[in-house]
């Protein structure tokens, strides 16, 4: 008996759901597989990514796992993020109120500090509203490129323990530089000076910068030995 052309094309098309499906459980249980022989590695993310993302992707997948060894400098990224972000907000809601505690600590040491000197004393309380601003960019600007850099050591295949050292580098130099600022302009009304806020301070700034030239560096190396290596 003849098949009818549609019955045929229907029964065509089953099949090829079939064999679909089969194949993406098969994909399926390698994965799985791979959880269960690997579960630290894995994390859990078997759960949010597909098989046949897995067989399709694999790059991105290999990317997405890279990222669980870098989750400490992602995190210190997005705090410094959020603490920029934090410090905006709080200039639109409370900018009187924090030019107010300035002014109250040099008014506190106005004597012992300024001598009675309102002109010197009004000098350090808008250099020290210049680095709250300062605070707020350092963090947004560093919180972003931070971000950037370590979402890009993450596809470099470098040793796991030297893309985990160069993530904590640039996240907890970008949190602490933008932090400095912050506490250079609390400190340097009741110190008469910006110059001694900032020396006071050297402990806190100068080993933020150091992490973050060093994880720069280090980030441009990896990118160059990646790419001639690549190129080679």
């Amino acid at each position: 008996m003849k098949i009818p052309p549609i019955i045929g094309a229907m029964v065509g098309v089953v099949a090829d759901v079939n064999r679909e499906a089969l194949s993406a459980d098969h994909r399926r249980q390698d994965v799985l597989s791979l959880a269960d022989a690997d579960p630290v590695g894995f994390d859990g993310w078997n759960l949010l990514y597909t098989a046949a993302d897995f067989e399709d992707d694999k790059e991105t997948f290999t990317m997405t796992m890279d990222l669980n060894h870098l989750r400490i400098g992602l995190v210190l990224s997005l705090i410094t993020l959020l603490f920029g972000f934090s410090l905006g907000g709080a200039f639109g809601a409370f900018e009187d109120n924090i030019k107010g505690s300035l002014q109250a600590s040099a008014e506190a040491v106005k004597d012992s500090v300024y001598s009675g000197d309102e002109a010197a004393m009004g000098k350090i309380t808008s250099k020290a509203w210049t680095y709250y601003k300062r605070a707020h960019l350092h963090a947004n600007g560093l919180g972003t490129t931070t971000l950037v850099l370590i979402l890009l050591l993450a596809t470099f295949p470098a040793a796991v323990m030297v893309r985990r050292a160069v993530s904590l580098a640039l996240g907890a130099g970008a949190l602490g530089y933008s932090s400095f600022w912050l506490f250079a302009a609390r400190r340097a009304p009741a110190l008469g000076s910006t110059h001694d806020a900032k020396e006071s301070l050297s402990w806190l700034a100068i080993p933020s910068a150091g992490m973050l030239l060093l994880g720069l560096v280090a980030v441009l190396a990896l990118f160059v030995m990646h790419h001639m290596k690549n190129k080679d």
